[in-house]
């Protein structure tokens, strides 16, 4: 086998699948539909950090990077997207849907363990790492901005997390 022979199979067969990939009709969808109704955040600072660390993916305001264009990796955003969408939509909230109450009661918590914003995306996002000071800031306003739609059970939960970060 020739040089070039290997070299197009080296470098040409894979920059053909590539292309190829780009055919596959999902993860093109990048539109960000109208904001609806917004929790009313317990303040300013809450609302700020979960726009630096939550928005892209819990939002109607995703800054799709350029990255969200090419497949496979746009596959990937944009079932992150829609399933963080379906979950909890800070621009879309709609506390009376089961799956957004039981996310938003449990928020704080996702953060407090490091479990959101996830690891994956804070590696091509770093303005969205969050210190300890403002994961626990964050935790503790969503556990209060949220406490309002969730039952009086979910609330003393919300409240004990409050105060065990604390400590």
């Amino acid at each position: 086998m020739s040089d070039s022979h290997k070299l197009v199979l080296r470098f040409g067969l894979p920059a053909a699948f590539l292309v190829a990939l780009q055919l596959v009709p999902y993860g093109h969808d990048r539109s960000n539909p109208p904001d609806g109704q917004q929790p009313a955040w317990d303040s300013r600072q809450t609302e700020d950090l979960a726009q630096r660390a939550c928005y892209d993916c819990h939002s109607n305001r995703t800054r799709w990077p350029w990255y969200a264009s090419v497949a496979p990796a746009s596959w990937r955003i944009q079932h992150h997207v829609r399933e963080g969408r379906e979950k909890l939509n800070f621009t879309a909230f709609d506390p009376g849907n089961e799956t957004t109450s039981e996310s938003a009661s449990e928020a704080g918590e996702a953060v407090t363990k490091g479990k959101m914003p996830p690891r994956d995306y804070l590696l091509m996002h770093p303005e969205a790492w969050l210190s300890g000071a403002d994961r626990r800031a964050l935790a503790n306003g969503l556990d209060v901005t949220f406490a309002a739609y969730s039952g009086p059970e979910e609330s003393e939960e919300s409240e004990e997390r409050g105060r065990s970060r604390k400590d």
